[in-house]
């Protein structure tokens, strides 16, 4: 793993890393807020090596790589965080980042627990926040209605959820802590958290 001690900042509007377990409800939450307040905020697409779902798009969800081109990249230095999840890589470059910063717009990471971990070594000071299920049972449950998962796959994403909840539930990791129980609720609360930044990028 590279050593992401103190990135350079990147110029351009504080970016907000999203994180929470797979099913917590991050990518709907993402798709309303990028929908309302479009021209405002920009989706930072990661890389990673794993396949593509069905209904996914190259260079809209994800930027779709094979591990060598993954691990050249990062040896060069081009990304500014990389994990490992069930025998895949993710990770995000600068240049995703930058291309976002480029346009004026504030950029949004959706990163996982390692990733966050990882950023906050480096200068992006971003806006953390947490989305989480309300329990486990209901996480279970929204992973199995996808019908997208072995059983086997499935399991290691409810191990790796476990960890994760109990991780955000660590003092100053996350700025903001939100229990998608409700999902017009959560995203009210994910509105509310980051109407500072859309009122500074409104005045600029």
């Amino acid at each position: 793993m590279r050593d992401h001690t103190k990135e350079k900042a990147m110029a351009g509007p504080r970016p907000v890393v999203m994180s929470g377990p797979s099913g917590a409800g991050k990518s709907t939450l993402l798709k309303k807020l990028l929908k309302e307040f479009d021209g405002v905020f920009g989706f930072s697409v990661s890389h990673t090596t794993r396949s593509p779902r069905p209904g996914e798009e190259n260079g809209k969800d994800y930027h779709y790589v094979t591990r060598e081109v993954m691990q050249a990249a990062i040896a060069k230095g081009e990304f500014i965080e990389n994990a490992e999840f069930s025998g895949n890589m993710y990770g995000t470059s600068k240049a995703a980042v930058q291309a976002v910063q480029a346009k004026n717009l504030i950029c949004i990471l959706d990163i996982d627990m390692q990733g966050v971990k990882n950023i906050k070594r480096t200068d992006l000071n971003p806006i953390y926040v947490s989305i989480q299920p309300p329990s486990m049972e209901t996480l279970e449950k929204r992973l199995r209605d996808r019908k997208t998962e072995s059983e086997e796959s499935l399991q290691k994403r409810l191990r790796a959820a476990k960890v994760d909840m109990e991780i955000s539930k660590e003092p100053g990791l996350f700025d903001v802590l939100i229990i998608n129980d409700d999902l017009d609720l959560a995203y009210g609360k994910l509105k509310d958290a980051l109407l500072e930044a859309v009122l500074l990028h409104c005045v600029q």
